[in-house]
């Protein structure tokens, strides 16, 4: 087990073992990932998708198998010749000249039958101006190769409300491509940081330090010597240094080193692993407990100032503050959960017992904090994850293709990345000037020019970007669909459950040198 994935061994040793049910089987390896309430909300989601395209199909084949509730396909086209030869989710030759998006949805939903596909023949266009709470009742909107008029107006229609859904903005041609999600505010709390939360062995509560100097190191057998769990190991060793040093903490280099000496020599057997845990984890002892710095500029969050505050995450957030203020640890809560380590059964579920009763006591103190009822799930998840909370705010799509200063900071500092965006942004707007000519490289540049700015000089990486999109401007390759699905599913996926954290800005694609990078955060 890792530290961060470690369980309460005394539920898992003491639980009644039943079968699963057919959802836990057919979900098992996901379910390790994003637990109950991550699949929850995929399953309670509503995705619309604005094109049955190779890509697009590419995209939902990763949502539709782990379970998200319902999708729509909103397409007006006929199969043509080139999307039987680059869709799998067509019968090929069978399929042209019918209802792309119907073809796509019968397909589709044969990968899972606990999910609701439905395509919609309508235009874009005629939605937009006549039912355009119909887009905003979804719970995110993904759109491909969207015609750059369109895509406007409809990024124009979502940035209205913060209330309105996220919009994925995929674009691509040949082996290049790039994708966008616009949101105004994305909150999260299962953020899955590697950073794992404090064990308080430098501000033992106290059933930890009576625990830790009740024990008589001397008078153990080898082997219960040997399962003394780390954590008490450096309590009673901090405990005993505090002693002969005013009560004061290991500080210097030299002090640190003496510190990991006396760990190791309260073995009794030099093959005792769990006092080489203790050595190797020592630095906490002297790593002072106190609330993160990412965690205290969120307590500065705007949200939090304001009186009418509509999320319950920011009522947790404002309990928080209030909890570290007035606590005597000034710290945020303690979290019972423990990571691996050396020791037996016996050693570890009291240790663990240990920590979650005072970890009860903290979350109880914590809730008086809070002006609002909140759930008592949330509540558990804020706690348990209050050392890696993440709050993530941003900006309408082609805010970054406006600003031109940004874009040539951009151009200096990630030259392939920019050049890559600006030649898909040149075919966008290429496209919406005229459908009937083929860009040119000449053209894409012009437009790239015109992006920029005239003074200012392409980088010499503009020249493969440039080529590239003029050798395939309109062409949808099938690795780069599927590379592409997998990618922004994974990403409307994060958006959907608010677990771990999506990517921000454009990520851009370079299926030729096989890179991806990201700009304009």
């Amino acid at each position: 087990m890792s530290s961060q994935d470690s369980q309460d061994i005394e539920t898992a040793t003491t639980a009644i073992e039943s079968a699963p049910d057919t959802k836990t089987r057919r979900y098992d390896r996901q379910l390790r990932l994003w637990a109950a309430t991550g699949q929850s909300a995929l399953e309670s989601s509503r995705v619309l998708l604005v094109s049955g395209s190779a890509t697009s199909t590419s995209i939902l084949k990763n949502l539709v198998l782990p379970g998200i509730g319902h999708f729509t396909i909103l397409d007006h086209a006929k199969v043509s010749h080139s999307d039987a030869g680059n869709n799998f989710f067509l019968e090929g030759y069978n399929s042209i000249g019918k209802s792309r998006a119907e073809e796509a949805v019968q397909l589709l939903s044969e990968l899972n039958d606990g999910v609701e596909g439905r395509a919609d023949t309508r235009t874009l266009e005629s939605i937009l101006e006549s039912h355009p709470e119909w887009i905003t009742s979804f719970t995110i909107v993904i759109s491909h190769n969207l015609d750059h008029a369109l895509l406007n107006k409809l990024s124009a229609l979502l940035w209205k409300d913060a209330k309105y859904p996220p919009l994925v903005v995929v674009r691509s041609a040949g082996f290049l491509a790039d994708f966008y999600i616009q949101f105004h505010e994305h909150t999260i709390i299962e953020s899955h940081s590697e950073t794992s939360p404090s064990l308080r062995i430098d501000k033992p509560f106290p059933a930890l330090r009576e625990h830790a100097l009740s024990l008589e190191f001397d008078n153990m057998d080898s082997t219960e010597h040997g399962h003394i769990p780390y954590v008490v190991i450096l309590v009673r060793a901090l405990e005993d240094w505090k002693k002969s040093h005013g009560g004061g903490l290991p500080t210097s280099y030299e002090e640190r080193q003496q510190f990991k000496k006396s760990v190791l020599a309260l073995k009794v057997k030099g093959d005792e692993e769990n006092f080489d845990e203790a050595e190797a984890q020592a630095y906490r002892c002297w790593t002072e407990t106190k609330v993160p710095s990412e965690i205290t500029a969120l307590f500065s969050d705007p949200a939090l100032s304001t009186e009418a505050m509509e999320s319950p995450f920011f009522h947790l957030l404002a309990a928080l503050k209030e909890y570290t203020e007035q606590s005597d640890t000034h710290a945020l809560p303690l979290t019972s959960t423990l990571p691996d380590m050396k020791s037996d059964t016996h050693n570890y579920i009291h240790l663990q017992r240990l920590y979650k009763t005072r970890a009860e006591e903290e979350k109880q103190a914590f809730k008086s904090y809070l002006r609002v009822p909140v759930d008592d799930g949330m509540v558990d998840s804020f706690v348990k994850n209050a050392h890696a909370l993440v709050v993530l705010r941003g900006k309408p799509w082609g805010t970054f293709d406006q600003d031109k200063a940004a874009l040539v900071e951009s151009l200096s500092t990630m030259p392939k990345e920019t050049c890559i965006h600006l030649a898909l942004s040149a075919l966008s707007l290429l496209q919406a000037s005229d459908t009937s000519v083929s860009p040119s490289a000449e053209s894409i540049r012009a437009n790239i020019q015109s992006i920029v700015g005239q003074s200012t000089e392409l980088p010499v990486e503009a020249d493969d970007a440039i080529g590239e999109i003029a050798r395939a401007p309109f062409s949808e390759l099938p690795n780069t669909a599927a590379f592409l699905g997998g990618m922004v599913a994974q990403e409307v996926i994060k958006m959907i459950t608010k677990q771990y954290v999506p990517v921000k800005g454009y990520c851009v694609i370079d299926l030729i040198e096989t890179w991806t990078g990201t700009i304009g955060a």
